[in-house]
């Protein structure tokens, strides 16, 4: 359960994320030295390098910058599309010692673009561009001071550039998924905000401005549309939790999930995230393969997290191929996890024990799944089965479903080790039956039993209540358990859930 603000950050694209959740894939080339003033112009043949790379057919994109570079040599986009290109690898493959040798383009690269013409407004924003890149790129290993400087580099040269160039559209992509994420920055992160100063922002502030872009969008040819689209659908997904507003985005864009892998991620991260997980696999059984494109293995975990939702065992063939082929450390504890909660559902405790061996021992715990993964492992206690299916099914949207499987057991979970689990997955499943009155009832006992208790069970049926009177209108109400949610402090999921709940408040303030 990760924050908006990890999920562009820490995950690939979710990003942030994103703010450039959706920017992933890998190449390094270097332009030889300019001569004379560089210019900037997304010309024909840079459109092509830049379609190649977002599709992820890296090859073809060297290609085409050795052409652009040879045809244009003057022409500094080509540095932009280059860093993209070594984010995007650092993103997917998650590997340290290549993200330290990558890292050494980024001063020669800055250099660059300095050498081109001051008076255009690509100037400021390709330096941007690339601190951000760089930046985020850098929390995945947890370079967060460095990483909060790069951030402060990017938001002054952007602000600048929107006073000097107002009507230079591109700027307003970037700067508003900055200003929307900068209003919600989760409590643990605060720090950074503090010791590097001078940025402030609101998420209506940046959907206002990622409006603006979309609607120029609409009526010309602008190459940073499709990133766009998908920074507006995460925004509306993390921060605005508006689900619907999120799928219609994405569904509406004309972009089609079967010509990138990068597009398929997009799709599907939606999808799955707005309760759609027979759209999930209908999407990312349809990827492009092929030798031309960058291999990507987190679609192969997207892929085993639906299928695990739908109670089904094919769930452990992808979630395999992703441990096979992942150069990374996250999701490694939490895929061996999944696999080994797979098995336990129907029975198989040697299986289910195998795979936790395993999750003590691979992979990294910095992300909130893996370290919950590691803690089950070491603990050495494995989850109620029925509570456990009927988490899987809800994760899956498979509401009547997970309603079931609970009821069918409830007597069985009046009092001892696991009321405050039921209570609390009880209450999830009716509020998105639409039953608040028993949502309540469950949210409330959830809190009465849970909220010193170190899992997150508490934490977030206070975030629940507070969204649910939210949609009701009844804004003290609202205001009164986002705060609640505020003040507890679980040990699992704690950034997440307070920063839905610091993002829940911005909305209900920003009307008043």
């Amino acid at each position: 359960m990760l924050t908006p603000f990890q999920n562009i950050l820490k995950k690939p694209f979710g990003l942030c994320p994103g703010v450039f959740s959706f920017l992933l894939l890998s190449f390094y080339f270097i332009i030889p030295t300019l001569s004379g003033q560089g210019t900037f112009s997304f010309s024909p043949l840079a459109k092509k390098a830049y379609q190649s790379t977002f599709e992820l057919k890296l090859t073809k994109a060297k290609e085409e910058l050795r052409e652009l570079q040879i045809a244009e040599p003057e022409n500094l986009i080509g540095v932009l599309i280059e860093d993209y290109i070594d984010f995007f690898t650092i993103f997917i493959n998650e590997n340290e010692e290549e993200f330290h040798r990558l890292e050494k383009n980024k001063a020669g690269r800055l250099r660059k673009i300095k050498t081109g013409d001051p008076q255009s407004p690509y100037y400021n924003y390709c330096q941007a561009e690339i601190y951000l890149h760089w930046a985020l790129a850098r929390i995945k290993f947890e370079e967060y001071f460095t990483a909060f400087n790069e951030v402060r580099n990017a938001f002054r040269l952007l602000n600048n550039n929107q006073d000097e160039y107002p009507d230079f559209v591109a700027n307003k992509k970037s700067l508003g998924m900055l200003h929307a994420l900068i209003g919600t920055v989760p409590e643990n992160y605060q720090w950074g905000l503090k010791l590097i100063g001078g940025m402030e922002g609101t998420i209506q502030q940046g959907q206002k401005e990622i409006e603006e872009v979309l609607a120029y969008s609409k009526t010309r040819d602008f190459i940073f549309k499709d990133e766009t689209i998908f920074m507006y659908s995460l925004l509306q997904l993390h921060l605005k939790n508006n689900q619907k507003e999120a799928w219609e985005t994405m569904e509406g864009s004309g972009v089609d999930p079967e010509t990138s892998p990068l597009a398929t991620f997009a799709f599907a991260n939606v999808a799955l995230r707005t309760g759609q997980t027979d759209k999930t696999i209908e999407i990312l059984e349809s990827r492009p393969n092929g030798t031309e494109y960058s291999p990507f293995p987190y679609l192969d975990y997207m892929l085993g997290l639906a299928w695990l939702y739908k109670l089904d065992p094919k769930a452990e063939m992808f979630l395999q191929s992703y441990l096979d082929h992942f150069q990374g450390i996250n999701y490694i504890k939490e895929a061996n996890q999944k696999i080994a909660w797979s098995k336990w559902i129907r029975g198989d405790k040697d299986g289910y024990r195998k795979y936790m061996d395993r999750c003590k021992q691979e992979g990294g715990a910095v992300i909130g799944g893996d370290k919950m993964a590691q803690r089950e492992a070491e603990n050495g206690v494995p989850p109620h089965p029925t509570l456990l299916k009927a988490r899987l099914l809800f994760d899956g949207a498979y509401y009547t479903r997970a309603a079931e499987v609970l009821e069918d057991q409830k007597a069985n979970f009046q009092q001892g080790d696991h009321s405050l689990e039921f209570a609390y997955r009880l209450g999830r499943v009716y509020q998105k039956l639409g039953d608040n009155e028993q949502a309540l009832k469950n949210y409330e006992t959830a809190i009465r039993e849970g909220e010193n208790d170190p899992a997150y069970y508490a934490c977030n049926s206070a975030l629940q209540l507070g969204i649910m009177y939210e949609e009701q209108g009844a804004t003290g109400m609202a205001i009164q358990w986002f705060e609640k949610c505020l003040s507890l402090k679980p040990k699992e999921y704690r950034s997440s859930l307070h920063q839905k709940a610091k993002a829940g408040l911005n909305r209900i303030y920003s009307k008043s």
